[in-house]
C-alpha cells in the first residue's frame, strides 16, 4: 500500500505583517504544512514504526495525530467553544495510539479536517478576546501555544523522518 498523501504548499508569512493575529496564525499554517511534508512519500510502516525504545508511542502518524488533538482542544474547544469530543482525554493520552486503519493519507486528512474547524471557531475572535470555554485564556496566548506545541513536535517529525529513510530538511 502506498502513500496517497500529498505535500503541502508552504508559504513564509508577510515580513512585513502588521496584524498580530494573522502573523500567529500564518506562522502555524507554515507549521502545519511542514509537518504534513514530513509524512509525504513516507510508507504506512515506516510511518508507524516506533524507533526510540525511550518513547514506545512515539511515531510520525502519533505526532500528527496528537497536533491533530492540540488543535481540536486548544483551538476549537477552548477558544472557539465548539461542543466536541476532545482526542486526548485519558492517561495515558490516547492522541498518539495508532489504530489499524491510521495510513498517512487518513492522519493527514483529518489533521487537515481540524485545521478547516479551527478556522471556523476562530472567526469573530480577536487576540485580545477569552476564550469561549473557560475564558481563563486570551485567544492570543492559545494561538502562541499552539504554535509553540506544533513547532516542538516538528523536531519529533524531523528526527522520526530520518530514522525512517534517510530523509532531512523542511
Amino acid at each position: 500500500m502506498s502513500n496517497t498523501s500529498s505535500k503541502a504548499h508552504r508559504r513564509w508569512p508577510a515580513r512585513l505583517a502588521a496584524d498580530e493575529l494573522r502573523l500567529q496564525l500564518d506562522f502555524l499554517q507554515f507549521l502545519r504544512a511542514t509537518a504534513v511534508n514530513k509524512l509525504a512519500g513516507l510508507p504506512p510502516s515506516p510511518a508507524a514504526a516506533t524507533p526510540l525504545p525511550t518513547s514506545p508511542r512515539l511515531s510520525a502518524l502519533g505526532v500528527v495525530k496528537h497536533l491533530t488533538a492540540v488543535e481540536r482542544w486548544w483551538l476549537s474547544i477552548e477558544a472557539g467553544g465548539a461542543d466536541l469530543p476532545s482526542l486526548w482525554a485519558g492517561s495515558p493520552d490516547p492522541s498518539w495510539d495508532l489504530s489499524p486503519s491510521d495510513t498517512p493519507a487518513s492522519v493527514v486528512a483529518a489533521y487537515r479536517a481540524e485545521w478547516a474547524r479551527a478556522e471556523k471557531s476562530l472567526r469573530g475572535l480577536g487576540p485580545d478576546d477569552r476564550t469561549r470555554r473557560r475564558g481563563e485564556f486570551t485567544v492570543r496566548w492559545v494561538v502562541a501555544h499552539v504554535v509553540q506545541e506544533t513547532a516542538r513536535h516538528l523536531g519529533h517529525l524531523d528526527l522520526l523522518r530520518e530514522l525512517a529513510d534517510g530523509e532531512v530538511g523542511e
